[in-house]
């Protein structure tokens, strides 16, 4: 019973931590319209700041945690997220806010990253994958809550307030970190020199397996960012959505992600996670082309935007949680960090190259999210051309490590 809670707190702490990406992006994105209004500039550029500082720093904390353990670089990123949050909240211009975003993505990066290592750290692939599935449900709760917070705070105070809300909840993610337990012992620790240790990264670049499904999830994502940037505009601008109702359309495909997360725990006792992976992003592909020829037809109007949006970012649940834990499972441990921090490098940075495109391809209509969405989502799909394909053996008690 103490074994079955240890777990189940383990898990909650790290969904918690993992979640502060969708906290730092997904609660303010009804208040981007009316930052730009009273600040100026291109509000777009705080997600691709975050976005920046984010990618890179988790290249030096991956390493890092390879040698001195994960604990501690977790007390030291949330700090740094703490102390952006409050910049971004005393902030008097765009070129402020984009400063302390990227300040902020320091200590962000750190959560999400250590938690995909912890997990590898403790569990073997299989039920890593379903560990992440887990987990996916878990984080569901901050994008579905964030933009609807986000949108309530805004009907009480200024788009400052959201900030102050990120501070007060990393405050509460610090003291949860005391409660982890440190999954990389003394001895699976990398001896290497800590600039001996940055070279695994070419090591990691020229292993094909790990970068198939690295480029797999990174394409994936980067669809996925061009709907979290570019939809706030064509849902709030283009369509006319009330801000404060915006994160109920944005939650409705969470709650796909959730539920698609769930079925994965089942699914991948049965099949190989590159079964998986294939037909969910045939499913994917067949629904971002219905996305694109409702977006240039006009045809349903919002509703050909958001049905097909639903079932593309629903597959994330598969996506995402078998593309990652396959990746680190073609590492050996000692490289753990360095593959979790190059995986969510490229994955979470591929948000920089969603709102760059869509800061070129300005468009009062979502024509312009809606071509970006198709190209990545069909590019995702061609990494995985090759892969095999047959049922796995379910696993027996006690395969896995614990």
């Amino acid at each position: 019973m103490a074994a079955s809670k240890t777990r189940i707190s383990f898990l909650i702490i790290l969904g918690a931590l993992m979640s502060i990406t969708s906290l730092s992006t997904d609660i303010y994105l009804p208040a981007l319209p009316t930052m730009e209004a009273a600040l100026g500039g291109d509000s777009e550029l705080t997600i691709t700041g975050f976005l920046i500082g984010f990618s890179l720093a988790q290249l030096l904390w991956g390493p890092i945690s390879d040698r001195i353990g994960r604990k501690i670089p977790l007390i030291i990123g949330i700090i740094l997220f703490i102390i952006g949050s409050i910049g971004c909240a005393t902030s008097t211009s765009m070129t402020m806010v984009v400063f302390w975003r990227v300040f902020q993505a320091l200590g962000a990066c750190v959560g999400p990253m250590l938690s995909r290592a912890m997990i590898r750290d403790s569990y073997g692939v299989t039920e890593a994958a379903r560990t992440l599935s887990t987990l996916a449900m878990i984080m569901a709760v901050a994008p579905i809550a964030g933009p609807l917070l986000g949108g309530a705070l805004l009907t009480i105070g200024t788009w400052k307030l959201i900030f102050w809300v990120m501070a007060g909840v990393g405050v509460i993610f610090f003291g949860t970190i005391f409660f982890l337990p440190e999954t990389l012992p003394s001895a699976s620790r990398t001896h290497q020199l800590l600039w001996e240790t940055f070279a695994n990264y070419w090591t990691l670049l020229k292993t094909r397996t790990f970068m198939r499904y690295v480029l797999c999830v990174t394409a994936f994502y980067v669809a996925a960012y061009a709907f979290i940037t570019g939809s706030p505009k064509v849902y709030i601008t283009y369509f006319g959505v009330p801000e404060q109702y915006y994160g109920l359309f944005f939650g409705c495909n969470i709650i796909g992600l959730t539920l698609v997360s769930a079925l994965n725990r089942r699914l991948v006792m049965s099949y190989t996670m590159d079964t998986l992976l294939r037909r969910s992003l045939v499913v994917a592909v067949i629904s971002v082309v219905i996305l694109t020829i409702f977006s240039i037809t006009g045809i349903g109007g919002l509703w050909g935007i958001v049905i097909p949006m639903f079932v593309m970012f629903s597959m994330n649940g598969i996506i995402a949680s078998c593309t990652n834990a396959a990746a680190l499972n073609a590492v050996p441990p000692t490289m753990t960090g360095a593959a979790a921090a190059l995986l969510g490098s490229l994955q979470y940075g591929s948000g920089i190259i969603s709102s760059l495109l869509l800061a070129l391809f300005v468009s009062d209509t979502p024509y312009a999210m809606t071509s970006i969405i198709t190209f990545f989502v069909v590019l995702s799909a061609l990494c995985m051309v090759g892969s095999t394909a047959h049922p796995a053996q379910p696993v027996r008690p006690g395969v896995d490590k614990h």
